[in-house]
C-alpha cells in the first residue's frame, strides 16, 4: 500500500471527547513502509503524529515537534496508538503518544501541535543542499544490487541520491558522512507536516558514506516542521559528526520545491563500526 494517508490511517473515537486528557487509537502498520523487515522509524513517528492532531480537537492541526525514543521495533500489522494531553493551549497543544504492540510499548514520544503555514520566513540562513537536477540523481530501487534485504519502502517514495552514493556502495565512502536527494510520494501526493517526517529520515542511512553499509536504528530523533510544504519533491541533506560507542549521530534538513526550509531533524542511530 504506497498511499501515505491509507498507511498511517487510523480507527477509533470519530472525535475526542470535549476535555478529554487521553484518547486511544488503533493502526494496521503497512509493510510497505519498511526497510527491510523493519518498519521505517519516520512512518512511524508519521502515524503517531496523526493521533496527536486527531486529539487536538480540530484546534492545531498541524505536527510542529516531535521528540521520539524507539524501544523495541514493532511488526506490521495491527498496534494501538494512545495519546495523552499534558497541556491545551491557546497557540499549541503539548501530547504523550505511546504505539503499543501485544500490549508492549514501542515506541513513545512527546509531540506539540500547532498551525502551520506556508508563508515566508521573517529571518533565515540556511540555503537548500548543492544537489544535481533531480533527472541527474540516483534512483534508489527496493531490490538493491548486493544487499541482503529489500526496502520496499522506496516502492512508496520515490527517492534520487546524489551520485556520490555510488562511490560509496563499490565500498568507496567519501568518509564525509554525509547523503543527500531528492524525494517525491510515489503516488503523487503532495508532502504535508506528518509525511516530512517520512523524508527526514533518509535511506540510505549516513553509515553508508562512512563504510558501515547496513541497517543503522533510530534510537531517539526529534523532528521540527516548520512550515506546510509547497507542491514537488523536497530535497533533503543528512550529516553526521560523529561516530563513538556504536553511536551515530545525525541531522537533517529538508527543503522544499520553493527553497524554502520546512523541515529539521536530529537523531542517534546505533552503527557497527569495522573492527
Amino acid at each position: 500500500m504506497a498511499d501515505f494517508t491509507a498507511a498511517t490511517a487510523l480507527t477509533g473515537p470519530p472525535a475526542p471527547r470535549p476535555g478529554a486528557a487521553r484518547h486511544a487509537f488503533t493502526a494496521d502498520l503497512d509493510p510497505q513502509w519498511a526497510v527491510g523487515d523493519k518498519l521505517h522509524g519516520g512512518y512511524l513517528m508519521a502515524v503517531m503524529g496523526r493521533a496527536a492532531a486527531r486529539s487536538a480537537d480540530g484546534a492545531h492541526p498541524d505536527l510542529a515537534a516531535m521528540a521520539a525514543s524507539f524501544i523495541r521495533p514493532p511488526l506490521p500489522g495491527p498496534a494501538e496508538v494512545e495519546v495523552e494531553t499534558l497541556r491545551a493551549g491557546k497557540g499549541t497543544t503539548r501530547v504523550r503518544v505511546r504505539l503499543s504492540q501485544d500490549g508492549a510499548p514501542c515506541v513513545e514520544a512527546l509531540a506539540t501541535n500547532g498551525a502551520l503555514d506556508g508563508g515566508a520566513p521573517y529571518w533565515s540562513r540556511t540555503e537548500p543542499a548543492a544537489l544535481p537536477p533531480e533527472h541527474d540523481c540516483v534512483p534508489s530501487p527496493a531490490e538493491v544490487p548486493g544487499s541482503e534485504f529489500r526496502v520496499p519502502l522506496m516502492e512508496a517514495v520515490d527517492q534520487r541520491i546524489d551520485p556520490d552514493i555510488l562511490n560509496a556502495m563499490a565500498g568507496r565512502p567519501s568518509m564525509r558522512g554525509r547523503v543527500a536527494g531528492w524525494q517525491r510520494l510515489a503516488d503523487g501526493a503532495a508532502w504535508d507536516p506528518l509525511s516530512l517526517l517520512v523524508a527526514l529520515d533518509m535511506v540510505p542511512p549516513v553509515s553508508y558514506d562512512l563504510g558501515m553499509p547496513g541497517w543503522a536504528p533510530t534510537v531517539q530523533m526529534s523532528a521540527y516542521i516548520r512550515a506546510v510544504p509547497a507542491p514537488g519533491p523536497v530535497r533533503v541533506a543528512m550529516q553526521a559528526e560523529e561516530v563513538s560507542g556504536d553511536r551515530m549521530d545525525v541531522t537533517a534538513t529538508a527543503w522544499d520545491a520553493k527553497d524554502r526550509l520546512v523541515a529539521q531533524a536530529s537523531q542517534i542511530a546505533a552503527v557497527r563500526t569495522p573492527d
